[in-house]
């Protein structure tokens, strides 16, 4: 089969031309049309339901909302997790299924599984299945300036701007958050409606039956048809005003008689601040699940560009986060790192084939392989991001492994095949045949070593399977161009070869040929030497911590503050301000800070009004006094330490999302409490914060406050009420219209709905004493104070209700500093197991990136032995003899010895991407060998005896092994030294790929030839 492709290829020389002209339009095509952003998509199939009932506190929202629909979603198909918090006036459940579950399918189910159990909610709760779109999906943030009012901001967000933006193809949603929701508000005076009579019921439904327009039908006149249309919608505040409630003796009592009408604003859960000056109007533009997040903002800033002509006069919007910077970072980052790899690795060929036509023949297969990537990616769906375009990065210095192998070999055969007389093209036919079967079985090899990544799973396998999938497909177009285009341009590129080896091979040579000799002269104290380095690497090897992934760099920082949890708005906001201004005169790394308090507009991130996210716009690095985040982290600290009353946390806007997304909290390492008692599931929280904070590496310690709301509870006496002709849901009703306000319709003012609400007056909400004073009136049309009919005691309440499976659950957080992830919670966990005693019913979880590293590590130990048992059977195909496979397999553990001390020495952690780097390097190790061993036979197959077939096939071979090592390797250093976002991720797979070439070339080239001496060929009698 590969004696039939090379023939063709080099009889066919112009078709090849042709197809690799085609490739090259095609990959340039396929490039252009690759979806580009930072990230892989790491988002679960996730189905999120908001469902919003005002005025109720969190037990209710429990009892009357989550819970039922808790049990509906219970044994939904494909379900992996089921989660919600019950919060004041909301409820979020959030419900995964498993990977590969469509996602419209998952929100059918859902939605029809909601629609069954609706019936059964409070009437006004509101709400539904969330936007299509995911923790990743927040691309654009923008605040409106200018001297407009707060609610005018927020009008012009609301009925301009955002469905402008939602025309944007790949927009799911935009967020609106902050200003105030512009309403007809209807305020009842207390004592005039106490001197007519009149209840609150009646005049609810005088605004619910006068509010309407409607049709009456057709009506013929002469010829014509008229439609009658009856118009009776409130219009303007005078039409609410004149509308009447009831006749009273002939004289009709109006609205305006009894209560002030006028423009209001509905209660608000949440606002917007910003640097310390005031309040302000914030836009959040969400991204639809797998929309191209470069193309997705390039909308959206065309779009604003588009209405900026209707903005009023001295507004103007003022962008403080856009995806596409990061985009263009991440893939500036790996892009330079590629592009200098390239060139170190043409260096490279040049300076080992001595010969600029053979260095060019193997550098034209880098293009054309990643010309092949590319088409593959666009084929199968995967975006040029920072871990695809990685994959290449790693894979740039194996690319030119089988083309150098092959031009190597036709190089040398045309140095030394004119003495032949054969022609030029049966030469170069025979070096290529030649190399065929270990150029073939080493490329396969490779591509075996890394199919254990595409098995990883959770956000590690979402992060990496682009990486072993661009890594596969760049190995294989590779191993393909190197049986059909480069034998076809060494026809045309390599002229007159030199016999003469060139400079840096011949130094190499005069150095390795001595020390082979004495190698295999005292064969016996180099293995001692080996495995002795070897018992070291096994010791070294449990000095080094082990951790999840390290901590990409962002380049933004989001600051997470809690305060008192019966905090009312008006005070947070007052204290965030002061945040602000303190951050940006002590901290000038600051530039702005953006902060939203609360709940947002679509509940995507329900907060309580004691909690802020605060976002940290940062000036260029090249700016800041000290280049190390960490100690801006530490200054952020020292001034957040001087303000008393509140826990705070750092994190960065993407890897906020992906936490909560998996675990729905935020942290490196999350402890989770399942139990039912909520005041004994807060001390068992508050008891083991107390321990991890006493451990080595703890930061940012904390449980979100649980307990502390003040609560005005009211127990209704239900003989009292009965007597008075009350009902319960009649008063409940009566006191939330009073303080929370009640919708009853709206008002059409062109395009804009304008909410109607009838609520209490400012003093009756701002006053529990005028509260406890507030009278009903009877159906009689006389008056009782509240406390006739029930008895109202203050009470402290939780915040809010975790649950997970069904189950109530409080969590602790903690992220890790300074320390290996996986050290800290075992010691963690050893520590809370001796100081935290579970009450009966009470369980623990330990989740977060620990979680994460773990169940990556399991996958591992499984899936790599399996790998390397197929490469046994792969090595036994193409050498049929097990002890020779078995052999190159022995290279394996020596390998790893300069990965396993490169990682401890650079201070690294073992993390899934330094495991990547041991896969890597025992693929790149293997090939060394089969190379290397399939020479020895060659030589051995020609009569050869064993002790010059190894001295002469190690010289021999000496070249190409050198070459593939050093170019893998040099081909990873741009990596070590890349900065910018994702070079984190990559460092570590480069330290260990490259600190482990060192060493498995070294022991291939002088512990092979040893090992085949002894033990290569079955010992003849």
């Amino acid at each position: 089969m590969l004696s039939f492709l090379i023939r063709l290829a080099l009889t066919q020389r112009l078709l090849i031309l042709v197809m690799t002209a085609l490739l090259i339009g095609a990959g340039i095509q396929a490039f252009q049309q690759l979806p580009i952003d930072a990230f892989p998509d790491v988002s679960t199939t996730q189905v999120k339901i908001i469902i919003k009932a005002p005025g109720m506190p969190p037990e209710d929202v429990e009892a009357r909302i989550t819970a039922p629909i808790e049990i509906e979603m219970l044994g939904l198909p494909h379900q992996t997790m089921l989660r919600s918090v019950a919060k004041y006036a909301l409820t979020d459940i959030t419900i995964d299924f498993a990977e590969g579950t469509d996602i419209y399918w998952a929100r059918q189910q859902v939605t029809e599984r909601l629609n069954g159990v609706w019936d059964k909610l409070p009437p006004d709760a509101t709400g539904g299945v969330a936007p299509l779109t995911t923790p990743l999906g927040e691309m654009f943030m923008f605040t409106i300036e200018g001297d407009l009012a707060l609610q005018e901001k927020r009008s012009l967000l609301d009925w301009v701007i955002r469905p402008h933006l939602r025309t944007v193809p790949g927009v799911a949603d935009v967020n609106a958050l902050g200003g105030t929701v512009r309403s007809f508000e209807i305020i009842p005076d207390r004592a005039r409606m106490y001197a007519r009579g009149i209840s609150l019921v009646q005049l609810q439904q005088a605004l619910e039956l006068n509010n309407r327009n409607d049709g009456a039908g057709r009506l013929d006149d002469g010829e014509e048809s008229l439609l009658v249309r009856a118009e009776g919608r409130f219009q303007a505040l005078q039409d609410v005003e004149a509308t009447v409630i009831r006749n009273q003796d002939g004289n009709p009592v109006r609205i305006a008689d009894v209560a002030e009408v006028r423009i209001g604003a509905l209660t608000r859960y949440g606002a917007v601040s910003g640097n310390g000056e005031g309040e302000t109007v914030q836009g959040l533009v969400l991204s639809l699940r797998g929309a191209n997040a470069k193309e997705v903002v390039q909308g959206i800033k065309a779009k604003l560009a588009e209405i900026e002509s209707q903005l009023p006069k001295g507004v103007s919007l003022h962008i403080f986060y856009d995806r596409s910077s990061l985009v263009d970072r991440a893939i500036g980052t790996v892009s330079k790192a590629l592009m200098e790899a390239i060139v170190l690795v043409v260096v490279l060929l040049i300076l080992f084939l001595g010969n600029l036509r053979a260095a060019l023949t193997v550098a034209l297969s880098l293009p054309l392989a990643v010309l092949i990537t590319f088409i593959l990616m666009r084929h199968v769906g995967i975006s040029a991001n920072l871990m695809s375009l990685g994959g290449l990065s790693i894979a740039i210095g194996m690319l030119v492994d089988a083309a150098v192998v092959v031009v190597e070999n036709v190089v040398s055969h045309l140095a030394h095949g004119e003495q032949s007389r054969l022609p030029r093209l049966h030469l170069i036919f025979r070096a290529v045949k030649e190399v065929s079967v270990p150029v073939t079985s080493g490329i396969i090899i490779i591509v075996t070593v890394f199919l254990p990544l595409l098995t990883l799973q959770g956000l590690e396998g979402k992060l990496f399977s682009p990486v072993a999938l661009t890594i596969v497909f760049a190995l294989s177009g590779s191993l393909l161009l190197s049986f059909t285009v480069i034998p076809v341009l060494a026809t045309f590129l390599l002229g007159k070869v030199n016999h003469e080896e060139p400079w840096l091979v011949r130094q190499a040579l005069r150095i390795y040929q001595p020390a082979l000799h004495w190698a295999l002269e005292h064969s016996r104290l180099v293995f001692t030497v080996a495995l002795l380095l070897l018992a070291i690497t096994a010791f070294v090897y449990t000095l080094i911590g082990k951790t999840f992934m390290p901590e990409m760099d962002e380049g933004d920082i989001v600051m997470q503050t809690e305060k008192l949890p019966s905090i009312n708005l008006e005070s947070a906001l007052a204290i965030d301000q002061v945040v602000q201004a303190t951050i940006l005169s002590q901290v000038p790394e600051v530039t702005q800070i953006i902060a939203r308090t609360g709940t947002d507009e679509l509940g995507l991130d329900p907060m309580g009004l004691n909690q802020t996210d605060s976002f940290l716009v940062l000036k260029p690095r090249a700016e800041w006094r000290s280049p190390d985040k960490n100690m801006l982290l530490d200054k952020l600290r020292k001034v957040m330490h001087d303000i008393p009353g509140m826990h705070y946390a750092f994190t960065q806007p993407i890897e906020m999302r992906v936490n909560e997304m998996i675990l729905g909290v935020r942290g490196d390492l999350a402890i989770k409490i399942f139990g039912n008692d909520i005041d004994e599931l807060n001390r068992l929280a508050l008891h083991t914060v107390d321990v991890l904070q006493n451990i080595q590496g703890s930061e940012d310690v904390y449980t979100p406050i649980n307990s502390g709301v003040q609560y005005l509870r009211i127990t209704i006496d239900r003989l009292a009420a009965g007597r008075l002709g009350l009902d319960i849901t009649q008063l409940e009703d009566t006191l939330r219209a009073q303080l929370e306000g009640k919708q009853l319709g709206i008002v059409q003012e062109g395009q804009r709905r304008t909410p109607v609400l009838l609520r209490g007056s400012k003093e009756l909400q701002r006053s529990a004493a005028e509260f406890g004073n507030l009278r009903i009136t009877l159906p009689d049309g006389s008056n009782v104070p509240i406390s006739t009919v029930a008895k109202l005691e203050r009470v402290d309440g939780p915040v809010k209700i975790d649950r997970e499976r069904g189950n109530r659950m409080v969590v602790v957080i903690a992220n890790v500093r300074d320390r290996d992830l996986v050290g800290f919670v075992e010691e963690a966990q050893h520590k809370v197991q001796q100081q935290v005693q579970l009450p009966q019913g009470y369980l623990m979880k330990w989740g977060g990136q620990f979680e994460n590293q773990q169940r990556a590590a399991a996958r591992l130990a499984i899936v790599v032995p399996l790998a390397i048992g197929l490469i046994f059977l792969l090595l036994f195909a193409t050498f049929r003899s097990a002890r020779q496979a078995a052999l190159i397999l022995c290279n394996i553990p020596f390998a790893m010895i300069g990965g396993v001390f490169a990682l401890w020495a650079s201070g690294e952690y073992l993390s899934v991407p330094a495991s990547v780097g041991f896969i890597a390097l025992l693929g790149i190790a293997v090939l060394n060998g089969v190379v290397m061993m399939s020479y020895f036979n060659q030589l051995a197959e020609q009569g050869m005896g064993i002790a010059q077939v190894v001295i002469e096939g190690a010289k021999r071979r000496l070249r190409p092994v050198l070459m593939t090592a050093s170019i893998a390797a040099f081909g990873l250093v741009p990596l070590l030294f890349a900065t910018g976002p994702g070079s984190e991720i990559q460092r570590p797979l480069a330290i260990v790929v490259i600190g482990g070439l060192v060493t498995s070339t070294l022991l291939t080239l002088v512990l092979l030839p040893i090992l085949y001496r002894r033990f290569g060929m079955p010992e003849r009698n």
